[in-house]
């Protein structure tokens, strides 16, 4: 493996924030080297809205990467999250022939083929293809086929489709910063992928990306894959709440979530008075911090409610005993997981990310799940690909086979 070839960087273009994580290959390890942010510009619910701003948000973050680790970025994995994200169950399946015969790695890879042959309008395309279960004639449940014997053999998968215009916008902005995207990934699942145990994913559990846009949502069970899912809420939605309520402005308000919010009340604890700035040129003022419950408070209920019902319709709310995992920025909102815990009956967490060997405890953080995620995703295909030869399309779309 060559220098170059070490390091890995994952690109994680938010609504709120643009990080760039470097990472570098040792063995079956990926060792922490460098992590730059920049805030975002030019996005909005997760789509590109001004390409020049969120060209200059991706480049400042690069540098950032590029000036601490003293290495250039030539390639980058890249996140990918909006409400324009859907998930679909499909199966299909092929014929082996006229007699039982043992299966080969091309036999699965024609019936994966062949469950993903779905009908997509023109504006949009697969992201990923996730088999769940694999079927030989009347046996079912079987997570790895290969070498056994039948006539048939089918599929269940999880696809993931997205607009082709904002991944295509996604893919120029980071084009123009000067970098060659080497795989789109799904960001709930490259989150996933640094926060949640194997327990975890074979008991059910849920992962909940809660970012500043939308929120997206992952559903495992059996270790694989069972929905996915994006909300049009995020964390701004607080924020653009409390300037409207409070009458002040934008950057006021995030700082006042951040530092006095909560999502439920009966846990605020004493109530109490502090200083913000008001609109224009008047003067600062008081405000009590049970008014920004009350303002905080049925956003947050909204926002839980909306999952409970995705969860409902998808029929996997009783489906997930392992619980919930919150990630994302906003997911650190005061009492959110006390929220969630009442609301779905469920235990629920933060879902701190891990994997990268050096990592500071500071980026071990839910609004650094999804870089960290896409860094592990990366690291693993690479060991895929050392395994056994594929095509790159395949290296990095299969990953989650196993999972």
């Amino acid at each position: 493996m060559g220098k170059k070839e070490r390091y890995l960087v994952a690109l994680d273009i938010g609504s709120t924030k643009t990080c760039a994580l470097m990472g570098e290959l040792e063995d079956d390890t990926v060792k922490f080297v460098s992590l730059g942010a920049a805030e975002s510009k030019g996005l909005r619910k997760g789509l590109i809205v001004n390409l020049d701003a969120a060209v200059s948000s991706i480049r400042r973050a690069l540098e950032e990467a590029e000036s601490i680790a003293s290495v250039p970025v030539e390639s980058a994995l890249v996140g990918v999250a909006g409400s324009h994200i859907r998930g679909v169950n499909n199966r299909g399946g092929i014929t082996l022939g006229h007699r039982p015969r043992d299966i080969a790695r091309e036999d699965v890879r024609r019936a994966v083929e062949a469950a993903r042959d779905i009908t997509l309008a023109e504006d949009r395309e697969v992201l990923h293809v996730l088999p769940q279960e694999f079927v030989v004639d009347a046996q079912d449940s079987i997570r790895d086929p290969m070498g056994m014997v039948g006539q048939r053999l089918e599929v269940n998968v999880h696809i993931v489709t997205g607009s082709v215009t904002a991944t295509q916008n996604l893919i120029t902005a980071v084009n123009r910063a000067g970098v060659v995207v080497a795989d789109t990934v799904l960001e709930p699942l490259a989150s996933a992928e640094a926060c949640l145990t194997q327990d975890e994913r074979e008991l059910g559990c849920c992962l909940i990306d809660i970012g500043g846009g939308t929120t997206e949502l992952v559903v495992y069970g059996g270790g694989v894959v069972r929905h996915t899912a994006a909300i049009p809420v995020g964390g701004d939605h607080f924020t653009n709440d409390l300037a409207v309520g409070l009458r002040t402005p934008i950057p006021e308000a995030e700082k006042i979530k951040r530092e006095h919010a909560c999502a439920l009340s009966e846990l605020l604890g004493e109530d109490y008075a502090f200083e913000i700035a008001s609109v224009g040129d008047r003067p600062p003022r008081a405000v009590y911090a049970r008014m920004l419950c009350e303002i905080v408070e049925p956003r947050a209920q909204e926002l839980l409610m909306l999952v409970r019902d995705e969860l409902q319709r998808a029929g996997l709310e009783t489906l997930i005993p392992a619980g919930l995992a919150l990630a994302g920025g906003s997911s650190r909102l005061r009492c959110l997981v006390e929220l969630a815990e009442r609301l779905f009956a469920l235990p629920v967490r933060l879902a701190a990310p891990r994997g990268p060997v050096g990592m500071p405890e500071e980026i071990s953080q839910p609004e650094y799940a999804t870089a960290v995620g896409l860094l592990m995703y990366g690291a693993r295909a690479h060991r895929q690909a050392a395994q056994r030869p594929a095509t790159l399309m395949a290296k990095f779309k299969s990953m989650f086979a196993g999972a």
